[in-house]
Formats: structure tokens, sequence, C-alpha cells
């Protein structure tokens, strides 16, 4: 299984990114994919999650209307992170998780940094 991340980088607050995730070889369907973050000192934390199935999504509290995740191509296993109003408190390696049955893969994680 490849996962590919692309997108992140250095922004001043209030910017914005756009994170990118796809993912190939799998041999199953895919459940689920979205995105979590860790910060320095911190515990991985779900930031945002694309059910394929019931084309549902999820969002932590900190980040609900301001990000928006996506699935364009439904022949792709690949979600979108669309990142708004960036605050340093955003700051962390974001990581494309990828759910399938009981197991679950793993970008090699993009560093988004904000900051003025």
């Amino acid at each position: 299984v490849q996962v590919v991340e692309s997108g992140g980088g250095l922004v001043q607050p209030g910017g914005s990114l756009r994170l990118s995730c796809e993912a190939s070889g799998l041999s199953f369907s895919v459940y689920a994919m979205g995105w979590y973050r860790q910060a320095p000192g911190k515990e991985r934390e779900l930031v945002a999650r694309f059910r394929f199935s019931a084309k549902s999504t999820d969002y932590a509290d900190s980040v609900k209307g301001r990000f928006t995740i996506s699935r364009e191509n439904p022949r792709k296993n690949a979600v979108y992170l669309q990142m708004n109003d960036l605050k340093p408190e955003d700051t962390a390696v974001y990581y494309c998780n990828i759910h399938v049955l009981s197991r679950d893969y793993w970008g090699q994680g993009t560093q988004v940094t904000v900051s003025s």
C-alpha cells in the first residue's frame, strides 16, 4: 500500500492551505480516509474524516467551519483537506489515514506551520 501526501507548508495566520492524500495498492474497499495531526508534546488527534460508503464527514470541534474534507473522484482512493482561516494552534504534522476493514494505513506526514 502506498500513501502519498502533499500540500503542507508555512502560512500566515488567516491563510489557507490544501492537503491532498492518495492511496494505491489496496486489496479491499476503503471504509474511510481522513487526516490526523500531532503537535509537539501532544497526542495525535483526528482532524477530519470522510466515510466512503456513507458519504459522511466528521470534524474535530476546533476546525469546524474552517476546514473541509472532500472526495472529488469516487474512482480514486483520494481525499483533500481545504484549510481556511488557519491559526497558530493548527501548527502540527498532518498524517493521512486510510481505514480498511480492521486495519489502518498512514502516510509519512506533512508539516503545516502557521506563523507570522
